[in-house]
């Protein structure tokens, strides 16, 4: 474990990021606070996860974790310049993965650290391109993994991105929901250096 200086929250209810920052070795405590995750009608599509992500770190923005590291993150899956969000229903979940059959989307994940009222975002892009998928295979997926969860109603570690996934450019982890070379980063400065 990577032995921080300050106490680390993690500001997200996904299980994938709550995987990924303990695996990449960081101790931290979990804390969601509700956010409105509405944004700009004419704010562009890649910047919207670090529009939403910097909003959910204002969230936490009080005297009481003044002297912690709060990190958030959104991603948003963009098809078209449309943006693919959780399904609102299973109909939406099968609608999203026929538009993506075929095709290559990204992946934009941000993430936001708040430390001592000030707030710091970066984002990253990937980009995934699906084979053809047939309704079957959609549909099966869909009834197994129930996607209502994830943005554009897939999971990449899951049996969809084993059989659909002809390629990635970019980090696997950007499409799983957090960039964790850019988190280390950030948190690097508040690491204790002592062995």
């Amino acid at each position: 474990m990577f032995q921080l200086k300050k106490k680390l929250i993690l500001a997200s209810n996904s299980p994938r990021r709550k995987q990924l920052l303990s695996e990449a070795g960081f101790e931290f405590e979990l804390k969601v606070l509700p956010t409105d995750e509405s944004f700009p009608a004419d704010l562009a599509s890649n910047q919207v996860a670090g529009f939403i992500s910097h909003e959910k770190a204002e969230m936490f923005k009080s005297p009481a974790n003044s002297d912690k590291l709060v990190l958030t993150a959104d991603t948003v899956v963009i098809q078209d310049n449309q943006i693919l969000g959780k399904p609102a229903n299973r109909d939406d979940a099968f609608r999203m993965l026929k538009m993506m059959s075929g095709n290559s989307h990204q992946v934009v994940t941000a993430v936001s650290i708040l430390h001592e009222n000030t707030i710091t975002t970066v984002s990253d892009t990937a980009l995934v391109t699906f084979l053809q998928l047939d309704d079957a295979e959609i549909n099966y997926y869909i009834e197994q993994y129930k996607p209502f969860d994830k943005a554009g109603s897939y999971g990449i570690q899951e049996w969809i991105g084993m059989i659909g996934i002809e390629k990635i450019e970019g980090s696997f982890y950007t499409i799983m929901g957090l960039p964790v070379h850019l988190v280390y980063q950030l948190l690097k400065p508040y690491m204790n250096t002592s062995s």
